[in-house]
């Protein structure tokens, strides 16, 4: 009876969704888990089923599989995205096989969602779009993975900002903070080599931040002045693998630690203008010591003002500045009502959410509109856009902070 019951549950629900994911470190866990449980809290139109997960390690893989619950492992991503129980390709590798990857999972015709930052340069993101609209006249769509779009109290800032409830923007202020390589013996993991990875903390943090500057304010960045730079220029090299952001060096022959050279950025500051004219600035570094992961922004209008910090991120402040002057001041809303974004599916009011929830929330949003037929967001252009901020940015640093237009086409970019 039970052996019955459980293959007519089997065939009850939406049709399935076949997820292959490349990748399964600190990334492929968290993605994992936004796949593993959005179909178990959101009424899907479609149901993702885990099918296979890609890595170079044979052992490492499997091991991830077992953990995580995929139904395979392959240590070929061209033999996962070729799969026939895959319909959909995520990416959650280093950023300097984005490219290859997602282009070639979208001509085999699959959807694909890859993490952030799109790609390692303006050239492969724009490559990535063109394979993106070629895909998307087959059916196939394409989404980049900037997460915390889905944290529910900054959708709903974004909700307030476009209802204008803010008015004509001002000014922004965005920081992201982090401390896990102040030692200066933190090993030389692919985060720290330009060929791996792209850029330093401007590509892991300023991404986020720059997606979310834009998103949230509805405007493109169009110009920005730089500085960056390099604080521990050489570290030990890595023994064995890492795992998240923490890794171990390993000891020459003689027993000392050999080292090799940091050919990224360990902290970007930057200024900017949006298209309105608002003025913004950013700060990203892994060189604060005692934040952990301190994303903290601030948007100023003529209306009011809002302000997030991700290690709070069920609470956002807003100030209505229209009240009077001596009854106003920024009041806290925690964000959990079932009317706020996402949160209908969740727990009863005051019941927090955590980091995790942002993966099952980006998973939603792309099954939905996979189901649909409607363009995902953001989408691969939004991730180009951001792909070329950084290297805007990058270019203004080289100059000691001269101004520098953001392009806005290859044309501009050249």
């Amino acid at each position: 009876m039970e052996q019955r019951d459980s293959e007519a549950a089997a065939t009850v629900g939406p049709p399935t969704l076949g997820v292959g994911m490349v990748g399964y470190a600190f990334m492929g866990a968290a993605h994992s888990q936004g796949w593993r449980t959005a179909g178990r809290v959101f009424d899907l139109p479609l149901r993702p089923v885990l099918a296979a997960i890609g890595g170079r390690d044979a052992a490492a893989v499997r091991a991830a599989a077992y953990r995580h619950g995929w139904a395979a492992a392959e240590t070929d991503w061209r033999d996962l995205v070729t799969r026939d129980d895959v319909q959909l390709v995520d990416i959650c590798t280093p950023g300097d096989s984005h490219m290859e990857i997602a282009v070639a999972a979208l001509e085999a015709g699959k959807h694909v969602l890859c993490e952030k930052p799109l790609a390692n340069s303006v050239a492969e993101a724009e490559a990535m779009v063109a394979a993106a609209e070629a895909a998307r006249e087959r059916g196939q769509l394409a989404m980049v993975g900037f997460n915390y779009r889905r944290v529910p109290a900054i959708a709903y800032a974004r909700r307030l900002i476009a209802d204008g409830r803010l008015g004509t923007l001002r000014h922004v202020r965005f920081t992201y903070l982090q401390d896990w390589l102040v030692d200066p013996d933190f090993p030389l993991t692919w985060r720290l080599r330009r060929e791996q990875a792209g850029s330093g903390a401007l590509g892991d943090l300023g991404a986020h931040i720059v997606d979310l500057a834009q998103y949230l304010t509805g405007e493109p960045l169009v110009g920005v002045s730089a500085l960056a730079e390099t604080f521990v220029r050489e570290r030990p090299l890595l023994a064995g693998a890492s795992a998240g952001l923490s890794a171990s060096g390993g000891p020459s022959a003689s027993g000392a630690a050999e080292r090799g050279p940091v050919t990224v950025d360990d902290a970007a500051v930057f200024t900017g203008r949006l298209a309105s004219g608002a003025l913004a600035s950013f700060e990203a570094t892994r060189m604060a010591s005692g934040r952990k992961n301190a994303l903290r922004l601030e948007i100023n209008g003529e209306l009011g003002s809002l302000a997030f910090d991700l290690e709070r991120l069920n609470e956002l402040f807003f100030h209505d500045h229209t009240e009077p002057a001596a009854s106003s001041g920024f009041k806290r809303i925690l964000v959990t009502e079932p009317e706020h974004p996402y949160l209908a599916a969740w727990w009863p009011p005051g019941h927090v959410l955590g980091y995790e929830h942002t993966f099952a929330h980006q998973a939603r949003d792309l099954v939905e509109a996979i189901a649909a037929g409607t363009d995902p967001s953001p989408s691969f252009a939004d991730g180009l856009q951001v792909q070329r901020v950084l290297a805007a940015v990058e270019e203004s640093a080289e100059k000691n902070a001269v101004y520098t237009p953001v392009a806005t086409s290859v044309q501009t970019q050249a």
